[in-house]
């Protein structure tokens, strides 16, 4: 009987019946799969979108602040006789802050820890049990008392005095070294890398490449353990200074506010010696003679030969640029005229003198803490964050073999892997604060390495709970709190943006193309963004794709302090409010919160002049007036900017509806 006859009968029916099935359950998958490949590429658009609008903000802000040292130095030419009158605010700029011996006595001495005081309790000299104490105490959250904070400090500040600018380290196939990037006051990620990688010890070694505070809320507590780590551990534990160990970026990004939350009676003796610590920090580390890890990047001008000699303590900020001179003789007592002012070039502080860096020398310091690697070839300004450059994989390749370098560790840029190797292998940057814009933006990393051996590099993600979120409510979250803001940075630019849509909408139709809308918004917020993307987030358009401009700020508006203060006031007020509470901060150097009324004037006016703000005086005077509500002649500063917050409609919205925001 032949295989067509048993067919006939039904007896091949089975498995040409299970091949078609076979096949449709192929094809479904492969839609499926193919769906799903789509799906997660989307997912992932919109998390690069998000980061996008982070990072943008985050950089525009930094740029901001390094403008503020501009106003600085315009602020010393103007502000009449501002030596003789507040010689303390010259000090605070330009000198240094403490006599080590009489302050130390005078700051420690007179603090006592009482029996009541439940929390840590370090016995100096400082050992292994200390740091372990240290760690399970801020586990359970308990605070460090003033007295051993303040003892630490001093200790680790005369530790360091006595460190080269760069530390040079060595491996060997039996003792690697952990390199760590940013924390950014992120506790838990610092807890998770001792959990998987082991504490500091002699046969631990740990680079931290700076940035150990801002942003986070515990700060504090990353620099205490880093701090006690470093003095049981001094040829194992290694600092190097980052752009935030910086006081006056303190200022803008939530130290200096953690520090006297925390610290309410001691707060500002802790300030005080920290400006101090900073400018101690060693600059950079050299592995094996190979690697050089710093904390930003370099320039074509970079001179690592004159870093190594430079008086790294002379870099109190990077918003504080050496003071102008006449003439080039250092060695005559030279002073510097300043509008009527004369300030010589060493400003006496308690007794103390302080020089300034060379130009040059502040320069080559700013490179190495503010600069990032591009794919693009040559050093060019980095336009970005405002300060350092951006540098390509030429300049790499020319400063590691001028120096005999093989390659370049780095951290400064959160990445979303946590890591990220450009220039050819010969760049690394490392980041290891975990979920550094919003919970779920990116992951955490450090690297091991020891000599003649490949970099290895371990990720990690601090999550809340026990159970990772899908990775679509992840995104949504992400991309939520990226438009949040931006729609933030819109309000604060309303009156620029309406006049730049009306000279596009010639017909006055209240609408513009999505090209016109898009120029518009990238010229006024000077941010780099795919706005057509993300436009459905921001704006309602009609039929024909045409964008209604006015529906920008539908759902959202600042909130006045005052009903009669005029817009314009507000926006501008709202906009510069990081600026100004530096500004105020920075002259309220008894840290009262107060300013008197003539100096809040003064100090508008030099600010209105040199941002060149179109606002009327009398309207910020006649603003101010109504804000100083007991009539004591001053204003409580940070009351008075915190009077200026957004108000989103949406969030009202959910709170009625008694949703989570």
């Amino acid at each position: 009987m032949s295989t067509h006859d048993l067919e006939d009968m039904g007896c091949g029916t089975s498995s040409s019946t299970k091949d078609r099935k076979s096949e449709k359950a192929l094809k479904a998958a492969l839609v499926i799969q193919n769906w799903y490949r789509g799906y997660s590429a989307r997912l992932k658009a919109r998390q690069r979108y998000a980061l996008t609008i982070f990072q943008s903000i985050e950089y525009a802000d930094e740029q901001g602040q390094l403008q503020l040292s501009n106003f600085f130095s315009f602020m010393l030419e103007n502000y009449t006789h501002i030596h003789e009158k507040d010689p303390e605010l010259v000090a605070r700029l330009f000198g240094s802050t403490l006599q080590d011996c009489k302050d130390r006595q005078e700051y420690v001495s007179c603090i006592d820890v009482p029996d009541s005081y439940n929390g840590p309790r370090l016995q100096f000299p400082l050992t292994f049990t200390d740091i372990d104490i240290l760690v399970e105490a801020f586990k359970q959250q308990q605070i460090l008392h003033a007295r051993y904070v303040l003892e630490v400090l001093f200790e680790t500040k005369k530790v360091l005095k006595h460190m080269p600018n760069f530390t040079h380290v060595k491996t060997s196939p039996s003792k690697e070294i952990t390199i760590c990037g940013d924390l950014h006051g992120k506790l838990d990620d610092l807890f998770l890398i001792f959990y998987k990688n082991g504490l500091p010890s002699g046969g631990n070694s740990y680079i931290f490449n700076g940035d150990f505070v801002d942003r986070g809320k515990h700060s504090i507590e990353i620099l205490m353990i880093l701090f006690v780590s470093f003095l049981v551990y001094p040829n194992d534990l290694h600092l190097n200074r980052g752009n935030h160990e910086d006081f006056m970026m303190n200022l803008r990004y939530g130290f200096t506010k953690e520090i006297l939350h925390k610290y309410k009676m001691h707060g500002k003796k802790i300030l005080q010696i920290l400006e101090d610590v900073y400018t101690w920090l060693p600059i950079g580390t050299i592995i094996d003679n190979e690697i050089l890890v710093i904390h930003g990047g370099i320039s074509e001008s970079t001179d690592l030969n004159l870093l190594h000699h430079i008086e790294r303590n002379k870099m109190k900020s990077v918003l504080m640029p050496p003071i102008p001179l006449d003439g080039e003789d250092h060695d005559t007592d030279l002073k510097t005229k300043v509008g009527a002012t004369i300030i010589p070039r060493e400003v006496k502080t308690n007794g103390s003198l302080s020089e300034q860096l060379t130009k040059h020398e502040w320069e080559q310091v700013i490179d190495i803490l503010w600069s990032d690697p591009r794919g693009k070839r040559g050093c060019y300004p980095n336009t970005s964050r405002g300060g350092g450059c951006y540098f390509g994989p030429d300049i790499t390749s020319k400063v590691l073999n001028k120096y005999q370098l093989k390659m370049l560790i780095r951290s400064h840029e959160c990445k979303p892997e946590g890591y990220e190797i450009c220039h050819d292998g010969k760049v690394v940057t490392v980041f290891s604060a975990s979920n550094y814009y919003e919970e779920g933006s990116n992951r955490g990393a450090y690297i091991k390495l020891c000599c003649d051996m490949t970099p290895r590099f371990f990720q990690y993600q601090v999550t809340r709970t026990t159970c990772s979120r899908p990775l679509y409510q992840r995104v949504n979250a992400i991309e939520s709190s990226a438009i949040r803001i931006l729609k933030e940075r819109m309000i604060s630019r309303k009156t620029d943006l309406i006049r730049a849509f009306q000279l596009q909408d010639r017909s006055k139709s209240g609408k513009l193309s999505m090209g016109q809308w898009a120029f518009s918004m990238e010229n006024i917020l000077g941010l780099n963004l795919p706005w057509r993307s993300l436009s459905s987030h921001l704006v309602t358009t009609d039929k024909n794709g045409n964008i209604n401009y006015m529906s920008s700020f539908q759902d959202i508006h600042i909130q006045k302090p005052v009903k009669e203060a005029q817009s314009t006031l507000i926006e501008t007020l709202y906009r510069y409010r990081s600026d100004l509470q530096i500004i105020f901060n920075v002259i309220d150097s008894d840290h009262s919160g107060l300013i008197s009324m003539e100096e809040f004037r003064a100090m508008w006016k030099l600010f209105n002049s040199h941002y060149s703000i179109h606002i009327d005086d009398f309207q910020v005077d006649e603003l101010a007036e109504r804000m100083d509500l007991n009539k004591d002649g001053s204003i409580d500063f940070n009351e008075f900017l915190k009077a200026f917050y957004v108000v989103h409609k949406l969030d009202k919205l959910s709170k009625s509806d008694g949703n989570l925001p």
